[in-house]
């Protein structure tokens, strides 16, 4: 970047390859400058950057739109993101009354809703069935094998799925259609006790997403099982839940405790206000996926043995961080910064290296870090997954 400070009134400047302490030098050669200006960190890495990780960021941008009637979709694997072993994504949207067909995974889906609102139908295992409405903001998870389906209501939908594999490709799952088309129509008639001429019209390939009308209101929809309907609710009301607030921003937590019915994943919802950050911290219990909703920041991954790398996110972007990796994430924009933190497991774990060493004997920590009495008596006992001090304005 360049050092001098630049008039609204100038064009903008080419950034260039060189730290104010004089590193680094410039590059006149071929280059994507509108690149390097969505990654000022990663042209010009902060001091302390040292070592070598892989690349832990991918933009939904930057891959493949399966564009189809009713809707399109993209997805972020190992095939993209090779770090990311633990989750997958898709970032999926359908035009009003579009349907994701009837369809079942070998993997768990976790989703999370962006904009509009969709319904969503499964049936389990002991033939109860659910039927729900999603809006913005609200969950669902559907475990492993378990037959779904989804279609946006009136105004369409858009919406971000997540899956406990991540080699895990959305256009590789297990379709009613497809399934249909690839068995003998007198196969179909023995099962179903009616002739051959009742699939006269059943497609002749997977449907995937297709348009359909807008579905009424649920009453009019509703199966009743003699079953009943399934115990543990496969949705849930994220912005429902109070969050914990501290001055930097808000966390929201989903997990089993308290969204009993996703055993796999576990997610949080974090709010970062412009000036703050998402503390210095690690999680004990997986790798994090990462989804960046709206604004702007920096990461930075902390891996032992003097490895740190950082990186810059914003919004539509999946970030990854390995198990047990220190990091933090910093507000860089004049927006808030939203983002879903999450992991493949039942419950959300971390842990604030903050907190460490308010509960460490003080003299132990003065003597690892020659810690000053001032940081000393500023470490909090209790955790503030989100920080930001006016000191630092």
């Amino acid at each position: 970047m360049a050092n001098s400070e630049q008039s609204n009134c100038e064009p903008p400047r080419i950034p260039q390859p060189i730290r104010r302490d004089g590193a680094g030098g410039p590059d006149y050669g071929p280059r994507d400058v509108m690149r390097d200006r969505e990654n000022p960190d990663m042209l010009v890495p902060p001091v302390t950057d040292s070592g070598l990780l892989p690349n832990l960021v991918m933009s939904f941008s930057d891959t493949h739109m399966q564009l189809n009637e009713g809707g399109w979709s993209r997805e972020i694997t190992v095939r993209d993101l090779p770090i990311a072993k633990t989750l997958a994504g898709v970032n999926m949207s359908l035009v009003p009354g579009g349907v994701r067909e009837l369809h079942w995974h070998q993997q768990a889906e976790w989703a999370y809703m962006l904009l509009g609102s969709a319904r969503i139908t499964a049936v389990d295992q002991e033939g109860r069935n659910f039927i729900a409405d999603i809006e913005a903001g609200d969950l669902w998870y559907f475990p492993p094998g378990i037959p779904h389906s989804i279609q946006a209501l009136e105004n369409g939908c858009e919406f971000l799925l997540v899956f406990d594999d991540g080699n895990f490709s959305d256009l590789n799952t297990l379709s009613i259609s497809d399934w249909f088309a690839h068995t003998p129509k007198e196969v179909l008639s023995a099962n179903f006790g009616v002739t051959e001429a009742a699939f006269a019209g059943i497609p002749n390939e997977q449907l995937y997403i297709f348009p359909d009308k807008v579905p009424g209101p649920i009453a009019s929809q509703e199966v009743k099982s003699p079953y009943g309907t399934v115990p543990d609710r496969f949705n849930h009301k994220l912005l429902a839940q109070t969050p914990l607030k501290t001055p930097g921003g808000s966390v929201r937590i989903a997990d089993s405790s308290n969204f009993p019915i996703s055993k796999t994943v576990a997610a949080a919802l974090v709010e970062i206000k412009p000036g703050a950050m998402r503390e210095l911290h690690w999680h004990p219990n997986n790798d994090e996926w990462q989804y960046y909703l709206t604004g702007q920041g920096r990461m930075t991954v902390f891996a032992g043995n003097g490895v740190a790398r950082t990186f810059n996110v914003r919004a539509g972007d999946v970030g990854y961080v390995p198990f047990a990796f220190g990091h933090y994430i910093q507000n860089t924009g004049d927006q808030t910064l939203w983002f879903l933190e999450m992991f493949k497991s039942d419950r959300f774990a971390d842990i604030s290296l903050n907190q460490w060493m308010a509960l460490t004997p003080r003299e132990l920590v003065e003597a690892n870090l020659n810690a000053t009495p001032e940081l000393l008596d500023a470490l909090r006992k209790e955790k503030w997954p989100v920080v930001k001090y006016d000191m630092l304005k």
